[in-house]
């Protein structure tokens, strides 16, 4: 069994100790480029409005959430990134879009696999002139373990690049969706039947009734994801967006597919390491 650090059950804020849920809890280690992951932890914690605070207090679902997030350069040697990412209940490897194949996000995504670190991938620069995503997501399918399951989806690339679509909830939107996506309305419906038969044949192996899987409740979809990113059989893709909605998709997915301290372990063993 992976040791953890002790479960920290309380906060400190100036209305004094407040308890908190250990399921409410996500201790995350966010890799990649230093001044770039500086820069987006700076920018949830601001668009939390936690600034300054070694914590991020984020509500979804309309229940509060603690988020704890330790940084580390993905240009480390590969003893110090084995050693952190071991330990950690979560990663986000954060991947350049104009340099899709790098060893460093390839070493990440293995040592997780090794030690069953459940992990997101935040694919970022898609703005930039080289951006390649369906490479980012190639690569990341080329690394052995878990599958990439992308859950949003650039409009556009390098000049052309506006944002991105979410496409879990996506359909709450049809038809007028069709109408608001225009021309990229074509693609995301293909890579939504893919993210749910990807979702459903790593679920149920050899499930072939994908006729009725749009009828899926969007809860229970997402409970899904959470219970494979957690196993290590799923990598959630995201997008790097326009800021503000970049920050609040990323504080979302982490709650929503990252394990709590009390998931990553045996429960009689999770108080006590």
């Amino acid at each position: 069994m992976r040791r953890r650090p002790r479960v920290d059950l309380e906060y400190h804020s100036t209305m004094g100790t407040k308890a908190i849920d250990p399921q409410s809890i996500r201790n995350v280690t966010m890799i990649g480029d230093p001044e770039t992951t500086a820069r987006l932890i700076q920018r949830l914690r601001r668009s939390a409005g936690t600034v300054g605070s070694g914590e991020i207090h984020w509500s979804t679902a309309r229940v509060e959430h603690t988020i704890r997030i330790a940084e580390l350069s993905g240009h480390s040697p590969a003893v110090e990134l084995e050693r952190s990412i071991r330990v950690a209940d979560g990663i986000i490897a954060l991947a350049h879009a104009a340099t899709p194949h790098t060893p460093q996000l390839e070493t990440m995504l293995r040592i997780a696999d090794d030690h069953q670190v459940a992990r997101l991938c935040l694919i970022d620069a898609l703005d930039h002139p080289a951006a390649d995503f369906n490479g980012c997501v190639q690569s990341i399918a080329d690394t052995r373990g878990a599958v990439p399951l992308t859950l949003q989806i650039p409009i556009g690339l390098g000049s052309t690049f506006e944002g991105v679509i979410d496409l879990l909830p996506m359909w709450a939107l049809e038809p007028l969706a069709a109408e608001i996506y225009g021309p990229h309305w074509e693609l995301a419906e293909e890579r939504y039947r893919l993210l749910i038969k990807t979702v459903m044949e790593q679920d149920t192996p050899g499930a072939t009734a994908f006729h009725a899987l749009r009828d899926i409740p969007l809860e229970q979809l997402q409970h899904r994801i959470r219970s494979l990113t957690r196993i290590g059989d799923i990598v959630p893709i995201l997008c790097g967006a326009p800021p503000t909605l970049d920050e609040i998709s990323l504080l979302d997915a982490i709650i929503r597919y990252l394990p709590s301290p009390l998931e990553v372990c045996q429960p009689e063993h999770a108080l006590d390491y």
